[in-house]
């Protein structure tokens, strides 16, 4: 890989990453009602999920992609209704006196898996990758150095530009003082966090 090129594709991945998305809303909701340290792993999840298809796109495996149609399709399924049933627990939630500064309890599994599941989710993603690396890249020249180098650029590119909505929204979460706005947070976030599933569920 060449300098350009390097820098190119990480400008690319990152402008393409901090475009609003389900992702970034997932981000945003989990940052908002559990945490900056929770929303960071909701984008380790993410970018997992795109390391995947990053190295499916690199080594040709567009004809293995194409015979999973059946798989993708139940991953769709369950990550859409993991975030649906999320953003109700979130609707349903009731808030505390004690819990007006504190952070909403949630596992790391739970953020991990909404990352990773909305990513794989995503279809689409495989091909996008594969008709995107030949701009950018000789594929029939690719080593193992520059292999680990995407992977290095979509780190940080995908992970930089989502882990800022997480600190952002982190941020804005540190200014609700009140049982009311807790609460209304909770509600957002829990209904982002359900057309977000409903999105995923009936798109083509």
């Amino acid at each position: 890989m060449t300098l350009n090129s390097t820098i190119a594709l990480f400008m690319t991945m990152f402008v393409l990453a901090i475009i609003p998305s389900p992702s970034v809303f997932t981000v945003i909701a989990r940052s908002i009602t559990s945490g900056f340290y929770q929303g960071l792993l909701t984008v380790v999840g993410i970018v997992i999920g795109d390391f995947v298809f990053i190295l499916l796109a690199i080594y040709g495996l567009s004809i293995l992609a194409e015979n999973l149609d059946s798989l993708f399709v139940l991953v769709k399924y369950i990550g859409s209704l993991y975030l649906i049933g999320l953003g109700i627990v979130l609707w349903r939630s009731r808030v505390k006196v004690e819990a007006i500064k504190a952070i909403k309890d949630s596992s790391w599994l739970t953020s991990l898996m909404s990352g990773l599941l909305i990513t794989l989710s995503d279809q689409k993603a495989i091909l996008f990758y594969m008709g995107f690396f030949p701009a950018f890249l000789d594929l029939s020249k690719l080593t193992l150095v520059d292999t680990g180098m995407i992977l290095a650029i979509a780190t940080i590119a995908v992970g930089g530009a989502k882990l800022s909505y997480a600190y952002l929204a982190n941020q804005s979460r540190n200014f609700l003082q009140s049982i009311k706005a807790q609460k209304f947070m909770n509600i957002l976030a829990g209904s982002v966090m359900i057309i977000t599933g409903i999105f995923i569920l009936i798109r083509t």
